[in-house]
């Protein structure tokens, strides 16, 4: 029965239809797995053997064309946002075919006659984008335009699958199964005992959010917190939860990036969660730099921030997808590289904690919440920009478990004579077993 419908499918459509069922045969023919492809036509393709991961359905003859043309994940990714192809079945599946089109090699002849049959697809008479259309989402070199891009989507948007905190930085699971409130709330608190908080002390949180870190650094540690952010978005609910929670005169939150703060010692404490992603590569000598003069003698640095298992953000289907569609400007590079140019600017690292099984599972339940919630986020912000989210968020993931992607804190002081302030041990940090419960 499997190869009556197999030989079915091969002869049925037009011209186009054909032709595309014989290319995409040869294109997938190493793939791995199994998978269906519906074709516009409602003919269907089918690679691999065994039962079928997923189907993509492709609504248009432009998307195998450049598909063959191009191999390239980044364009099947944007005809998925456009509603060119839809994915059903098991998504984070059909994610593979990302590291498939990348990896594929095949021999000049096959290459040159795939090519040679897409050119003669039609095309049909879908409007074609304009250039115009074509770079609408390209990175901008603003920074208050790039944190825009990325922040100020909606916060009813980010408030339908962040934790009840708002908090949109890696969560700290003691177990797999953790529900996210209690893991981010366990991520907060681990900060602030890094951190060794103390009543009355002066913290600044750069890049704060919506304001998590500061609120919970005042309300259970008894500092003097200040936030900065560059989101219009996440500066007005970030003042908002200040009036909410009767934090006035303890937390304040500024609209400021870090380089206009007076350069002067000013801080016991500092943190940057989740920010020094957008600093850019050339400017995190500046960054860092910035960072020292703003802590007093004897302070504490804490930065917490994804980096790349390769240097210096090269160009690939994972770069210009992120650029392009989510973090205008943002950049990673590898953590080696990220400690010397802290070492560069005198700080004294003394503690690196890599926390990436905690980023994939994190991710994993932002996933799913979007997924649960797909009707309110279309509502709020349209199809196109949920499956970008949606597709960010299960790629990140996968990058994580893959361990491509990483995330570290790394907690340091300013080098100076003298010891440091800071426990001979780490005990103090995980001896909280209880003590905890009535923060959550």
């Amino acid at each position: 029965m499997a190869t009556h419908v197999h030989h079915h499918w091969q002869f049925r459509g037009n011209n186009d239809s054909g032709i595309a069922h014989r290319v995409l045969r040869l294109m997938f023919k190493n793939y791995p797995g199994s998978f269906l492809i519906r074709l516009w036509d409602d003919s269907m393709v089918r690679i691999g053997n065994g039962v079928a991961a997923f189907t993509i359905a492709l609504k248009h003859v432009k998307v195998p064309r450049d598909l063959i043309l191009f191999r390239d994940p980044v364009r099947l990714a944007e005809a998925y946002f456009e509603g060119d192809v839809e994915v059903e079945g098991d998504f984070n599946a059909a994610m593979g075919l990302r590291y498939y089109l990348e990896n594929l090699q095949l021999p000049f002849r096959e290459k040159l006659g795939l090519a040679f049959r897409a050119l003669t697809l039609s095309g049909g008479n879908k409007k074609q984008a304009s250039p115009s259309e074509q770079v609408i989402n390209l990175p901008r070199q603003n920074d208050v335009d790039s944190i825009a891009f990325h922040y100020d989507v909606s916060n009813d948007f980010y408030r339908l699958w962040l934790d009840e905190h708002m908090v949109y930085s890696c969560a700290y699971f003691e177990m797999p199964e953790e529900d996210l409130n209690t893991a981010q709330c366990d991520k907060l608190d681990l900060i602030c005992r890094k951190l060794r908080l103390q009543q009355g002390e002066h913290f600044l949180d750069i890049g704060c959010g919506w304001g998590a870190l500061v609120c919970w650094a005042a309300k259970h540690y008894g500092v003097q917190a200040h936030g900065i952010t560059l989101s219009r978005n996440q500066y007005d609910y970030a003042c908002n939860e200040v009036k909410r929670l009767g934090l006035e005169g303890r937390v304040t939150i500024e609209l400021r990036d870090y380089r206009d703060l007076p350069q002067e010692p000013t801080y016991d404490k500092i943190s940057s969660i989740g920010m020094f992603e957008h600093v850019g590569l050339k400017n995190l000598p500046c960054y860092f730099s910035i960072v020292r003069r703003l802590l007093k003698s004897k302070g504490v640095f804490l930065n917490h921030g994804i980096t790349s298992d390769e240097p210096d953000w090269r160009h690939g289907v994972a770069t210009r997808f992120i650029n392009r569609h989510v973090f205008p400007d943002g950049e990673l590079d590898t953590i080696s590289n990220i400690q010397k140019l802290m070492e560069d600017a005198k700080f004294e690292i003394f503690d690196v904690e890599g926390l990436r099984q905690h980023y994939a599972i994190t991710l994993r339940h932002w996933v799913k919440r979007l997924e649960e919630k797909h009707v309110e986020a279309v509502r709020l912000v349209g199809e196109r920009t949920y499956r970008v989210w949606r597709l960010y968020m299960t790629g990140s993931a996968l990058q994580f478990e893959q361990g491509a992607t990483g995330i570290y804190q790394i907690l340091a002081v300013g080098r100076e004579d003298g010891l440091p302030v800071l426990p001979l041990t780490r005990r103090d940090l995980y001896d909280v077993a209880g003590n905890n419960q009535n923060l959550h």
